[in-house]
């Protein structure tokens, strides 16, 4: 009889878990879908001996013409409401003969560590919207670089973190 007992109250307790573990693992209703932040944006960029070359000359003036992962290319890049500074990776490579440094000026300033002789070089900034001048620590003619307002949000954007 005492047996019988022990295993009511048992399978009472354990039922009384189970409620909890379900009650527990309610969440909220509603989920707010904030939109993820922009990819980078790349921004190439070639020290040669008649100056800084800069490819594209604007970015962040409307969606990007090539999306950074192919199985998106149909799909909209939808905007984010923002005025964040957006991220940008200069791909680099310095055709000279000697070690140069990239030095990027307008509303914010960034500078890269030196970029070897005919070696490849990245670094990354975040620059709010505006007009850049892109130049070298040595001189010569510098390339120039027009940030827009516009943001993408990376949320259409699969295997990204």
């Amino acid at each position: 009889m005492v047996l019988g007992r022990a295993r009511v109250a048992g399978g009472g307790a354990l039922a009384a878990l189970i409620l909890a573990l379900a009650v527990a693992g309610c969440g909220a209703e509603t989920h707010p879908n904030e939109p993820r932040p922009a990819v980078p944006t790349r921004v190439s960029v070639t020290i040669g001996e008649n100056g800084v070359v800069v490819q594209p000359a604007a970015i962040g003036v409307g969606p990007e013409k090539h999306q950074q992962l192919p199985q998106n290319q149909d799909h909209p890049q939808p905007q984010v409401k923002t005025q964040a500074p957006l991220p940008v990776v200069f791909v680099t490579v310095n055709q000279t003969g000697k070690a140069e440094k990239l030095l990027v000026k307008g509303p914010a300033s960034a500078s890269s560590k030196e970029i070897g002789p005919r070696s490849p070089g990245t670094f990354a900034a975040q620059l709010p919207a505006g007009q850049y001048t892109i130049s070298t620590g040595a001189g010569g003619p510098s390339g120039t670089l027009k940030v827009g307002s516009y943001r993408a949000s990376s949320q259409n954007d699969l295997l990204l973190p």
